[in-house]
């Protein structure tokens, strides 16, 4: 009975986020006519053919190519990068040291808007603006610092036993990096590719500012143009559903590797 209303708030605010999420997908079922008239209502007849339409005339299908690529891209290389930073300094003693990782750190503060205009000079002048290139740099480098954040308190965790085993075997640094650390690591790299992923999805204010070729459209790019091009006329069952569809690879993420973010989440945080 002490747990009831901390139960009580936990239910309500599941509830509370959970059921914009339901609308949008609810909504994804039905006509234009029924979104107008009937919000709050399950579909008549569910119209599958909205999922075609947007995926195709809406050119959903295209939005939702490039941000594989670009977000694809960006993980890869912060992981690489981030892992191999964050290994380096959470195990290695040299100068500078802890520079270089309060540096990382209090980077996260920076608000991102405060970089736009130099951010875009900048790549404008590489000749990356409006590719898929420029964004996949520009994500990852604001997605490493929260990632050598994430990591280096997880690779202080790991005993140095078995990487000094491998030494003695004649296993050099990357052997031991890439062979003995990072199985080791593997719930606390799988988390922080998952927070990272979540957050490079759901990308908008970059790509708005430095991505203005609609053929390179992320996904969410492609539905702020499409509830916006039309003005009063807009396909609100294709917005819906193109809404849907970006959504889908958040909630597979999640249901695919929720017990490693549930052990990555506290693995590093006790040693």
């Amino acid at each position: 009975m002490k747990r009831f209303p901390l139960h009580l708030a936990l239910g309500f605010w599941a509830m509370v986020t959970a059921f914009p999420l339901l609308w949008a997908v609810t909504s994804s079922f039905k006509s234009d006519t029924e979104i107008l008239t009937s919000p709050w209502t399950v579909p008549e007849k569910p119209r599958w053919d909205n999922f075609g339409r947007a995926w195709n005339e809406a050119s959903i299908g295209q939005y939702f190519l490039n941000s594989v690529i670009v977000v694809g891209g960006a993980l890869f290389l912060t992981m690489l990068v981030g892992g191999i930073a964050a290994y380096t300094l959470a195990r290695y003693r040299f100068p500078g040291n802890r520079f270089i990782y309060y540096l990382f750190v209090t980077s996260q503060f920076f608000p991102t808007f405060l970089a736009l205009v130099p951010l875009f000079f900048t790549v404008e002048q590489m000749g990356l603006l409006g590719t898929k290139l420029g964004l996949i740099l520009v994500y990852a480098t604001f997605a490493t610092p929260f990632t050598i954040f994430f990591l280096h308190a997880f690779f202080r965790t790991l005993p140095s036993a078995i990487a000094e085993a491998a030494f003695i075997d004649g296993c050099t640094h990357w052997g031991v990096f890439f062979r003995v650390m990072l199985p080791m690591a593997r719930p606390g790299l799988v988390s922080v590719a998952i927070f990272n992923f979540l957050g490079l999805w759901n990308q908008y204010l970059l790509p708005l500012v430095l991505n203005p070729d609609p053929e390179n459209y992320v996904l969410a790019q492609g539905l702020a143009a499409l509830s916006t091009s039309q003005g009063y006329q807009s396909d609100w069952s294709g917005l819906f559903a193109g809404l849907t569809i970006a959504m889908l690879p958040v909630l597979l993420a999640y249901v695919c590797f929720q017990r490693y973010i549930q052990a990555g989440a506290t693995a590093g945080a006790v040693k």
